[in-house]
């Protein structure tokens, strides 16, 4: 058995500092509205903000949703913003992606409830993509098929391809099991691609996904970056800039924000920097801040 001192400065440095996050999600009030998504129509490409890093995306003609999570409560940190749409309004999903296995992207209620739902409306269950050594945390939830991936590898769904891409950042579920896989998703069918991230700090691998995908839209992460140290693992709107710039894709669609508190900088900080950051780059036009739930068509 291994012993932890809270004599260990550090130590008590993050649980003070924790304790201050748990003391202001619980007396923040939760704020948001909820909204039906809005259907595609001749192959257009549905993209709609659930809230933190999930999305609900209609393209290839199937219904997708990538790290889906419906808590009201992340274990003792409130969810600051309701999520932009009630589970129950999902359409039959077809494929679920899963980034990694961190609890704020592998959310188990929620992937229950979606195949519990999608099960009984329409008689089949979705298949699960995951990266690799996250089967075991999923595969007692009922999904039709499970896919393990690893970065580069692809999976082909009907007419969708979905390729594993690396990221920088860690795929542990608790402290002692960072065996686990992570990283980033590009899906693809024949006319839209899109890209999400899911958790990770700015590296070169940007400029590969770039080059070897070339994803039209980029759903990138924004927030927990104070402080500097949460750098190592994830991007703050500048690093977000710089890796939209070496994707080179068409959209960037920031995540990753305003839903739960997970780090020390403001609430409405990492969108009020991502403002300044593309009015500097120039790309001001090509930045699209969702609305949780409203559905957008690119």
């Amino acid at each position: 058995m291994v012993k932890v001192s809270l004599k260990d400065p550090a130590l008590r440095r993050r649980a003070k500092e924790f304790g201050r996050l748990v003391r202001h999600s619980a007396t923040t009030p939760r704020i948001g509205k909820t909204h039906k998504p809005k259907l595609v129509s001749n192959g257009e490409l549905g993209v709609t903000f659930i809230g933190h890093a999930s999305f609900f995306l209609q393209i290839g003609g199937q219904n997708v949703v990538i790290d889906p999570n419906f808590a009201r409560w992340l274990f003792v940190l409130k969810r600051l913003r309701k999520p932009g749409m009630k589970l129950r309004d999902l359409p039959a999903i077809d494929l679920v992606l899963v980034t990694h296995a961190h609890f704020d992207h592998l959310h188990r209620p929620s992937l229950r409830a979606i195949v519990q739902q999608t099960e009984r409306r329409y008689g089949k269950s979705p298949t699960i993509v995951v990266p690799h050594h996250v089967m075991d945390l999923v595969s007692d939830l009922g999904f039709n098929e499970v896919v393990e991936l690893d970065w580069w590898n692809n999976y082909r769904h009907r007419g969708l391809t979905i390729t594993h891409v690396p990221s920088r950042h860690w795929g542990a579920r608790i402290i002692r099991d960072s065996h686990r896989g992570y990283g980033g998703y590009v899906l693809r069918d024949n006319k839209h691609s899109v890209y999400h991230a899911g958790d990770t700090a700015y590296f070169s691998g940007f400029s590969e996904i770039g080059q070897r995908l070339a994803p039209e839209l980029a759903l990138l992460p924004i927030g927990a970056y104070n402080p500097a140290s949460f750098r190592n693992v994830h991007t703050n709107p500048s690093d977000a800039t710089r890796a939209f710039l070496d994707l080179k894709s068409r959209w960037m669609v920031p995540m990753h924000y305003g839903t739960f508190r997970l780090s020390h900088e403001p609430m409405d900080e990492p969108l009020q920097l991502l403002e300044e950051e593309a009015k500097t780059a120039g790309i001001e036009d090509r930045v699209v801040v969702m609305e949780e739930g409203v559905t957008r068509f690119f």
